[in-house]
């Protein structure tokens, strides 16, 4: 009797996607840590399959399939960003004038991964938060791909050296000078990163409970246009940032005057916000209401809590990320 993989590789193409349907999610979220971006995800793991398909005649299987399709999925990657595929997208324009930012952001590209996608997958929270993957997006490339497949998938500095065609002793020193940079997730606390997030500490279990409760304050200050019981919600030190405008606030009165001057620019439209979370952080998708339209789509928020204070909002403004 033929096995899958020998179907596979006489061309059924049901067998390839029987063979590896069980990796896609996990290989779209690697792909998703290495690019910082859901829709270059996306765009890669087409790559990636069709590299497998065409090259599944010379699998050897000297090594498991997933760890084969890992070795394709991070080469895939790391051309991505090499060749520029990884562009940062068009600076939207606000329909008001913004005051002047605390900085600008320089990883616009990044957007959120919906927890849905991460239901079917033990992920660790801490390896898929906002904060970390932001932290892995200003890593050098190989030392991004050493991090996420030693730290976070396991694999072994011989295996991660085979995948990546250099030496154990290229990603020991690969894995240490990341380590250093961002932290790990296999340390007891996490580095800050960029200077701005501070990581959560491994092995802490969060509240959720009480991150929720947090986040549904919010959500009602920010319906009812009450800025001042959002800002009482911060921390001193809370950023707001919207990818991919590069606008980044830091403190509670910083973020006020942007809440006021976008209210105003709202002209009256209303506010709706519906739970929806991703990177294991609570959310919402933000609708604007009008008596004569139907509602309309105006980006997702994603609060990163700390005990009973939001450390940082990140509103997602990218229509399709609905």
């Amino acid at each position: 009797m033929t096995t899958v993989l020998e179907r596979a590789r006489g061309g059924d193409d049901r067998a390839f996607g029987e063979l590896t349907a069980p990796y896609a999610r996990e290989l779209h979220l690697h792909c998703y840590r290495m690019l910082g971006s859901v829709t270059d995800a996306d765009d890669v793991l087409q790559e990636i399959l069709l590299a497998a398909w065409t090259g599944l005649s010379g699998f050897a299987e000297r090594s498991s399939l997933r760890t084969w399709l890992y070795r394709i999925a991070t080469n895939r990657c790391l051309n991505a960003i090499r060749d520029g595929k990884r562009r940062p997208p068009t600076e939207p324009l606000p329909p008001f004038d913004p005051p002047e930012p605390t900085q600008r952001g320089d990883i616009t590209w990044l957007q959120p991964y919906p927890d849905t996608w991460l239901e079917d997958h033990a992920v660790r929270r801490e390896t898929v938060e906002l904060a970390f993957v932001t932290a892995l997006q200003r890593l050098p490339p190989r030392q991004t791909a050493t991090l996420v497949l030693v730290d976070v998938l396991g694999f072994t500095m011989a295996e991660v050296a085979q995948m990546m065609d250099t030496t154990q002793t290229a990603i020991k020193g690969a894995l240490q000078r990341a380590r250093a940079s961002v932290g790990s997730p296999r340390d007891a606390d996490l580095a800050r990163s960029a200077g701005n997030t501070q990581l959560p500490a491994l092995g802490e279990r969060p509240d959720t409970a009480g991150e929720w409760a947090v986040a549904r304050r919010f959500a009602e200050a920010f319906v009812a246009d009450d800025i001042e019981a959002v800002t009482d919600l911060l921390t001193d030190d809370a950023w707001l940032a919207m990818p991919p405008a590069p606008h980044e606030y830091q403190g509670p009165a910083a973020i006020a005057a942007f809440l006021h001057a976008s209210a105003a620019g709202r002209r009256g439209a209303r506010v709706r916000l519906d739970p929806s979370p991703c990177n294991h952080q609570p959310g919402f998708r933000c609708y604007f209401l009008t008596d004569d339209h139907p509602p309309r789509y105006a980006g997702r928020f994603v609060l990163t809590i700390s005990e009973d204070r939001i450390t940082r909002i990140t509103r997602f403004l990218d229509p399709a990320l609905e």
